[in-house]
Formats: C-alpha cells, sequence, structure tokens
C-alpha cells in the first residue's frame, strides 16, 4: 500500500511544473495558453487568475475539451497550493494532452508574490437552482451564466418576434432586457404574440410584455421604451445595449436599426417573417460579414411587399423564428458557437424546410462599404416611399 506522500512524489517525477512568475510573464506576452483553475467554488470567491477557466477538479475531464481543443493545446493548471493541480495535470496526460504543467504553490504563492488577482461576482443560492441546467453544460457554466446577467439586449417589437425572443432571453437570465413598442396591444395579435393576454388588449404592448416578463423572471433588469424609434431618438436608445434583436415590421425601421447598429457597432441580430416564410441572419459590425444595406440594398418599390397585417402570417411561425434569434443572441453574449454571420437562415413551414445560404458584404455598399456614403441617419420614411426604376 503506497502512501499519499508517495504517491504524491510519483505523480510529480511524471508531470512539469511552472513557477506563478513563469505563468505571468506569458499572460503579460500574451503567449498561447490554456490557463485551468482546478479549486472548488468557495475558494474561487478569494479570486483567481485573469484569463482562468474556472472548471473545478471534479467536472476538469468532462469540461477539459471546451477550453483546450486540440491534444498539443499548451496548459496550465492550477489549485490552492499546487497538489490538486499535479493530479489534475497527470489525469489530462493520462486523457492524452501532450504540453500540461501544473502552477508549482498554486494561487496561494502567486497571491503572496503580489502578482494580478481578479474577482468575480458569483451566483446566488437561487440563480444557482434556477439555471443548474445551463450550468451543467460546459459551455455555458458559471461563467457564462454571469456572462448572460451581464449581458444588455434591446428587443426592438414586442411583437411576433419580439415575444419569444424575449420569453426565452428573460428565461435564460439575460440581465437587462430592453422592449421597445409604441403600439398597444390588439385582439389580432393574440394569435401569434404570445406576450400579451386578453385581459391586456389596449394595454400598451411594453407595459403586457413587462407583466408577462415579470412572472418569468423577477431577477433581471427590464426596461421599456413606450415609442417607435426614429433618427432622432435611436441612437441614445440603442447605446447602453451589447446586442439589438430586430424583430420589426416595415422596411424604414430596419434599414434605421440596420445603420443606428452599424454606427454605434452593435450587434443586429435580424429576424422577418412573411405568411409561411421567415429569415434570421446576424449583422455584426467589425467582421467580414454584410450589413442589411449587402442583402437588400433598396426597400421594395411600395405595395410590392405587404406587411402581415396585410398578407397574413402563420400564427407560429415567429415561434420558430423568434426563438432562432434569441438562441443567436445567446452565442453572441457567451461567444460560443458559429453565429449566422455573413450566413441567412430560411425557414418554410409548408415544407418545414430550412437553408442555411452565405451572404457577403457587398464593397459597394452606401454604409459598411470601401467607400461609403452614409455617414449619418437618413430620412427613412422618404427612402423605403420613393419609386425604384
Amino acid at each position: 500500500m503506497t502512501s499519499f506522500q508517495d504517491h504524491l512524489a510519483r505523480v510529480k517525477a511524471r508531470i512539469r511544473e511552472v513557477s506563478p512568475e513563469e505563468v505571468a510573464a506569458n499572460l503579460k506576452s500574451g503567449a498561447p495558453m490554456v490557463l485551468v483553475d482546478v479549486r472548488e467554488r468557495d475558494e474561487i470567491e478569494n479570486g483567481f487568475l485573469p484569463t482562468a477557466n474556472l472548471l473545478g477538479r471534479g467536472h476538469l475531464e468532462a469540461k477539459i475539451a471546451s477550453v483546450a481543443h486540440v491534444a498539443d493545446a499548451p496548459i496550465v493548471v492550477y489549485c490552492a497550493g499546487g497538489v490538486r493541480s499535479a493530479m489534475a495535470a497527470a489525469a489530462l496526460q493520462d486523457m492524452g494532452y501532450t504540453h500540461v504543467r501544473s502552477m508549482a504553490g498554486g494561487f496561494t504563492r502567486w497571491a503572496r508574490a503580489g502578482l494580478p488577482v481578479k474577482t468575480r461576482k458569483s451566483l446566488t443560492q437561487s440563480q444557482t437552482a434556477r439555471y443548474s441546467r445551463h450550468l451543467l453544460m460546459p459551455e455555458v457554466g458559471e461563467e457564462g451564466q454571469l456572462k448572460l446577467l451581464d449581458a444588455k439586449v434591446l428587443l426592438i417589437g414586442a411583437g411576433g418576434l419580439g415575444s419569444p425572443a424575449a420569453v426565452y432571453l428573460a428565461a435564460a437570465g439575460v440581465g437587462t432586457l430592453g422592449l421597445v413598442d409604441g403600439d398597444a396591444v390588439d385582439m389580432s395579435n393574440l394569435q401569434r404574440q404570445i406576450l400579451h393576454a386578453e385581459d391586456r388588449v389596449g394595454m400598451p404592448k411594453v407595459e403586457s410584455a413587462l407583466k408577462m416578463l415579470r412572472g418569468i423572471n423577477s431577477d433581471i433588469d427590464i426596461r421599456t421604451y413606450a415609442t417607435r424609434i426614429d433618427s432622432g431618438n435611436v441612437l441614445d436608445i440603442f447605446k447602453d445595449y451589447d446586442i439589438i434583436v430586430d424583430g420589426c415590421d416595415n422596411f424604414p425601421t430596419r434599414y434605421l436599426v440596420n445603420d443606428a447598429c452599424y454606427m454605434l457597432g452593435k450587434t443586429n441580430v435580424h429576424g422577418s417573417i412573411f405568411r409561411f416564410e421567415g429569415q434570421v441572419t446576424v449583422f455584426k459590425p467589425g467582421t467580414d460579414g454584410p450589413c442589411y444595406r449587402c442583402l437588400y440594398p433598396e426597400p421594395p418599390p411600395p405595395g410590392m411587399a405587404p406587411s402581415c397585417a396585410e398578407a397574413g402570417v402563420l400564427g407560429v411561425l415567429p415561434g420558430i423564428i423568434g426563438v432562432a434569434q434569441a438562441i443567436e443572441v445567446v452565442k453572441v453574449a457567451l461567444d460560443i458557437g458559429k453565429p449566422l454571420v455573413g450566413r441567412l437562415l430560411t425557414f418554410d413551414a409548408l415544407q418545414m424546410k430550412f437553408r442555411d445560404l452565405k451572404i457577403r458584404r457587398d464593397p459597394d455598399c452606401p454604409l459598411c462599404g470601401e467607400q461609403p456614403t452614409i455617414k449619418e441617419l437618413i430620412d427613412y420614411e422618404l427612402f423605403c416611399s420613393m419609386s425604384k426604376d
């Protein structure tokens, strides 16, 4: 029978260790390094190393692939004093990782050396229970849930698309949700706009939405704007949000949202619906992807693209498209997966068929092209009402 000390000595003989000073130098230089903290949650409350992935020893083997994607990834593991990290390094080597090191002395030695320590908020007991299914997922976990709680998302429209998007984003724990809508609830809305109910017909939509969302998640901040956005208020409303969800139903507002997002550097998660069809894409400034003007350089002539009020819409269709928008918001907020940047997802409900189409930035686009001509917001109502030859 082997003593723990003998076992630890054998483990340390087969792994490599690195000093806190070497780790700090790598962080400062920007050298590639996957830094993994294997301590327990209560230990992390006292601080952790900048850029560290907080995995916990109990979940390390299950979660390591989410942060170290290749076998030769340079991994540094640390704990409180260097014992658990040594065991963890050996376990990762047994899994096939070839460039794993344990930080000697752990967080204790790091802190005593006066090296940078990062602190963070932690989930409350109630939040841990509410978001427990997220916490089980390596791609989300507690760190991801905290990102969602810090996210600020603005929904344009509390109607067909805004309803399912708002419901799921509130349930997911997006910490700040803004809703912009100047309309009141109408009986015809209830066929598809699940934020509203019969007893709220005639109530401003943002008030009705607030009542519904408060019942889903009282833990988040919900801000309402009982107005229509225009060139005079859009920049002021958008500036405090990270992601804009475009669920509007008219071309002037779509172009306005697009231009304002581009000028402010905000991600625009766009969706639209018509009868049995819908589409979703993500316009993200600063990438090679397009903007809305690249996809639709000019609005259609008046009468060629009737609204849902004129042509109708299948009541369940907004659920598909609005939820797809919510998924894209979560992916962007967590920086996971592959958002629909440069891609247009279309859906045909009659055929129950999705298509994923590539869309590219137009170098001649007047907004995001190589020689842009649009420098400020324009008169969008006039732009969309002009006849096109």
